[in-house]
This record gives structure tokens, C-alpha cells and sequence, in this order.
């Protein structure tokens, strides 16, 4: 008999966060549940049969603990889109994220998911985009800040995403040179829902983008790599 891994998805109403919800709903060793923050939301994932629960990133770490406990796995896909101001990203994907970084600690989980974004160590490509140098250094700091915890974690860096129909196939590579310059957002997704199965991924920071490779074979190549913390 397989065992049901529960994962809490973070950011589960953006676009990813949608997609990903629906196919472990779909797989029959996963239970996944959206965490959400209105409640209007909930249709959404009423209508996939995807349980929800109603919380702010920037609660307590403390009462998001509470909503926590009893996951196997926290996938971070949230942030504070792009019609908010530098303050709100500092607060979501920076410090939201780390809240939530505290919370699985605290709550006993130990595997921690997080999308990222390309570049991100690369302070010389923040000014490149122009409007996003405040997402790149909340994006920077989280994830310094997951890899200096003691969660079990496996940081997902996309390039430049878009509504394409999924491929099934990706570059993954852990420089960022070797990636091409868009993914589609289902792509990320079926990546997400193999690395949750693949504990040979943890402590891995993987640049992921369009490419030739099928997706679970990809990350078994580079999984089988030098890690670079």
C-alpha cells in the first residue's frame, strides 16, 4: 500500500499553486490542501475536491503553526503579486515565507518546498529587470534563510514564467547559465509534484526551465550532482 503524503500548498489560489493542487488531488498517494487566505477562494478548490484552510502569511508564527500541524510537506508558492508595492513583497515573499520556514519547524514538519525564482543569487541581474530588484532580494533572503534552517528543503528557481499547456519536459541544471528563459506554469507544477516524491532532492537549489529533458529524469540527473548549498 503506497503512503499518502499530505502536503499544505501555500499560495495555493495563484496560478501554479491551482495546478498543482489538482494533479495530487488526482495522484492516488497524495492529499493536498490549499491554504488560502479568503474565503471566497474556496470554490475554487471545492469544485477539484481539494480540502482548504483560511490563513494570513502575515499571522503569528505561532497560529500558523497551528494550521501546520499534521502535514508532511509545505509547499511555498506564495507572493504578494505584481500590482503591490515593495512593502507588501517584503512582507509576503520575505518575511511570509520565513514565518511559514518557522512555523513548519515549530508545527514538526520537516520538508519544505519552496518557488523561487532565476537569478536570485546574482545581484548584478536584480537591476536587469527593470520594477523587480524588491522581489529578487525578498526572493535572495528567503531562501538564505530556508537554507540556513533545519528543514529539509529543495529550492525551486523557474525562469520567467507562462500560461503555455504543459510540456513534460525541462532543463534543470544547478547554474543558472544552463536554463532557457521561460517555463510554462504547468510545467513547474509536475515538477513540484516529483520532487515531493524524490527525497533525493532535498537540499538541492535547481534553476528549471522549457527544455528537452522528461521531467522526473531531469531531476534524477541532476539530483545526482554536487549539491551547491
Amino acid at each position: 500500500m503506497k503512503r499518502v503524503t499530505k502536503t499544505l500548498i501555500i499560495g495555493a489560489h495563484g496560478k501554479i499553486g491551482q495546478i498543482l493542487c489538482k494533479i495530487l488531488a488526482e495522484a492516488d498517494n497524495h492529499e493536498p490542501t490549499a491554504f488560502i487566505r479568503k474565503v471566497h477562494q474556496k470554490e475554487v478548490f471545492k469544485k477539484i475536491g481539494v480540502p482548504t484552510v483560511i490563513g494570513d502569511l502575515e499571522d503569528s508564527v505561532g497560529n500558523l503553526a497551528t494550521y501546520f500541524k499534521g502535514f508532511d510537506c509545505i509547499v511555498f508558492t506564495a507572493g504578494s503579486g505584481g500590482n503591490t508595492g515593495a512593502d507588501k513583497t517584503l512582507s509576503i515573499d520575505l518575511e511570509g515565507a520565513v514565518r511559514t520556514m518557522q512555523a513548519a519547524e515549530v508545527a514538526n514538519i520537516s520538508r519544505y518546498i519552496m518557488v523561487s525564482a532565476s537569478h536570485t543569487d546574482d545581484r548584478e541581474y536584480w537591476d536587469k529587470v527593470e520594477g523587480m530588484k524588491p522581489y529578487y532580494i525578498a526572493k535572495h533572503f528567503a531562501d538564505k534563510a530556508l537554507r540556513g534552517s533545519n528543514l529539509e528543503y529543495t529550492i525551486l528557481r523557474p525562469v520567467q514564467l507562462i500560461d503555455d499547456e504543459p510540456t513534460g519536459k525541462i532543463t534543470a541544471s544547478i547554474n543558472p547559465e544552463e536554463v532557457a528563459n521561460e517555463i510554462s506554469r504547468a510545467d513547474v507544477a509536475s515538477v513540484i509534484k516529483e520532487i515531493i516524491d524524490m527525497p533525493a532532492a532535498i537540499y538541492y537549489t535547481i534553476e528549471l526551465s522549457k527544455g528537452d529533458g522528461e521531467i522526473r529524469r531531469a531531476l534524477e540527473v541532476i539530483t545526482a550532482s554536487e549539491r551547491i548549498m
